[in-house]
């Protein structure tokens, strides 16, 4: 009895130590941040006083939520599209062997692995509008100057294309490797049938590499909903509120004016909204996902 009863708890023990370290650092957290979206607290008094469902009045009747929440969309669809088409288009390209391909998929690599802070000052200089890379380039061609981080219009932009420029390595090394993996015999059966680049690609290379880009839209999604290490040190949500994200102004609110009801309300919703997105993405799309 007691031998079939530990055969039976071998596995549970097995997965006891990741499952702990999963409900304490995740479901806990967000039990408490749902508990909290329900109270008035200032992070420093013991006492927290219970408030139910205002603090979420008192967010969605608040205008810059409205914008933020905008930029946090606009933000995600322009770095998870332009991210995923740039690395397609790379790996297209490098998807030969050969010295200069290795050479270039290290370079277009590389920017992943820095940090975003040492990104973020690079680029704080690349676009300094007085002495910034960038726009000396530019003034070459009567150009300019522009104020990348100092202008409403353009500011988030600018952190798009930071973005862009850091995750794109990452996209087209895995998009690369989807690519290699493709049986040569189905492009020697395309070649036959005296199929064209365009139909080749629709037929065959976007069908098998299908998996490994629903793996990265959703995976950019959800860290692009979570930017706030270059919002924090380039613009912390400036200029006018126009690159303040949810993530951001979850921050501002906790660790800034201490209204912690109020940042967990935030979270709140950023969870709802990720969870939505994701539901819905693959709701959508998973079943037209190719699996070889």
């Amino acid at each position: 009895m007691k031998n079939e009863l530990l055969k039976k708890a071998k596995p549970y023990l097995f997965v006891a130590p990741a499952l702990i370290i999963f409900l304490v650092f995740s479901i806990y957290p967000i039990v408490s941040m749902i508990q909290l979206s329900f109270f008035e607290w200032d992070f420093i008094s013991p006492t927290r006083l219970f408030v139910g469902f205002k603090n979420y009045i008192a967010l969605f009747q608040d205008s810059a939520f409205y914008q933020t929440l905008s930029n946090t969309f606009v933000y995600m669809i322009l770095t998870v599209g332009l991210g995923i088409l740039f690395g397609v288009l790379l790996a297209l390209f490098l998807n030969k062997k050969s010295k200069v391909n290795s050479f270039m998929q290290s370079i277009i690599f590389s920017p992943y692995i820095v940090s975003l802070a040492s990104i973020s000052f690079l680029w704080m200089w690349l676009m300094n509008t007085d002495f910034g890379l960038i726009n000396y380039i530019l003034s070459i061609f009567k150009i300019g100057p522009i104020d990348w981080l100092g202008s409403p219009k353009i500011a988030l932009f600018s952190l798009v294309i930071i973005s862009v420029w850091k995750t794109v390595g990452y996209n087209t090394i895995i998009i690369l490797s989807a690519l290699q993996s493709i049986p040569k015999h189905l492009y020697e059966a395309a070649s036959l049938d005296k199929a064209n680049r365009r139909q080749t690609f629709l037929k065959i290379t976007f069908p098998m590499i299908s998996p490994t880009l629903f793996f990265l839209t959703i995976v950019n999604i959800i860290a692009s909903f979570k930017v706030f290490d270059t919002i924090q040190i380039i613009t912390q949500g400036g200029p006018q509120n126009s690159t303040n994200t949810l993530v951001y102004s979850l921050y501002e609110y906790g660790f800034k004016f201490y209204k912690i009801g109020y940042a967990s309300t935030i979270g709140v919703v950023l969870l709802v909204i990720i969870s939505i997105f994701t539901i819905i993405y693959f709701k959508l799309l998973s079943k037209k996902v190719h699996y070889q």
